[in-house]
């Protein structure tokens, strides 16, 4: 199989995987007269300029959320949206370690050195940051942002840092050199930021439209991508690494719909203290 079929292939999963679910929409104002329409209207508007918590739904925003969102803590819906896509990737990148596979990692260099051997880019660097910034930029222009900013931002941080968890570690104990004879190869951080940075895009915004999700995938592969044709990895190391990105949002998600559904989280507590230096400085608290 041709490289460019394989990534052909692989986008093509990933485009399955971003595809919505239908939502329901509900109309609380319906039933009611204009007048009275209005004044709810006016008064809601008021008391959420005053004060919006965490999970808060805002006006125009579909509800409730998409059934898959609504079941975001369900044990099978974790297995079968996180733990099985992710277990056939990483799989897959296992499988196709060095000389492996049908199409092993070193089938896909071989091509690499064959059809590109001039490529060089930075763009891999910097491109997995991208839906990061339109994900905050929907939140500051759109009504339909699914978490409280601070919320989001809360879920983007500890999904960072279970990956980081998963992938230096691994790095570690796998020990093996990249295609440019540079050390820890397997998993591909790069590829696992990106489709972690990718899912939590795809979770908070894939109810207002699905090519946010398609676009937000299609950066993240296309960073895998980049990776291989750069030489900076093998393409075992990338598959593996989308795998671990997929996984370790879906399981935040997962252990936040358990523990943190219906808890807000309060507005940060920031206070003089003393370091356990001694010398002084500030605290911060967030409570959920």
């Amino acid at each position: 199989m041709k490289l460019t079929k394989l990534i052909a292939l692989h986008l093509l999963w990933l485009g399955m995987l971003a595809s919505p679910v239908a939502a329901q929409q509900a109309s609380v104002l319906q039933h009611q007269s204009p007048v009275v329409a209005l004044d709810t209207l006016n008064k809601s508007a008021a008391d959420s300029a005053l004060a919006v918590p965490a999970d808060t739904v805002y006006p125009g925003q579909k509800k409730p959320f998409t059934d898959a969102q609504l079941r975001e803590g369900s044990n099978k819906r974790y297995l079968k949206r996180a733990v099985l896509p992710a277990a056939a990737l990483i799989g897959a990148g296992i499988y196709t370690i060095q000389d492996n596979g049908f199409f092993s990692s070193h089938d896909a260099r071989d091509a690499r050195h064959k059809h590109t051997p001039n490529f060089s880019t930075k763009v891999d660097d910097y491109l997995f940051f991208l839906p990061v910034a339109y994900m905050y930029g929907f939140n500051a222009f759109s009504s339909q942002n699914r978490h409280d900013i601070r919320r989001q931002t809360g879920l983007l941080l500890a999904s960072g840092a279970l990956t980081s968890a998963i992938v230096w570690p691994t790095k570690k104990l796998t020990n093996i050199d990249r295609p440019n004879g540079d050390p820890t190869a397997f998993p591909s951080g790069h590829t696992a930021y990106a489709f972690t940075i990718a899912t939590i895009v795809d979770k908070e915004f894939r109810h207002k439209s699905p090519w946010i999700s398609v676009g937000s995938y299609t950066i993240a592969s296309a960073t895998g991508v980049m990776r291989v044709l750069n030489n900076e990895h093998w393409m075992a190391d990338v598959l593996a690494g989308a795998g671990v990105g997929i996984l370790s949002v879906n399981t935040v998600y997962w252990l936040h719909d358990k523990f943190f559904k219906d808890k807000g989280l309060n507005e940060p507590v920031i206070a003089p203290t003393v370091l356990p230096n001694g010398k002084p400085g500030v605290g911060m608290s967030v409570t959920f």
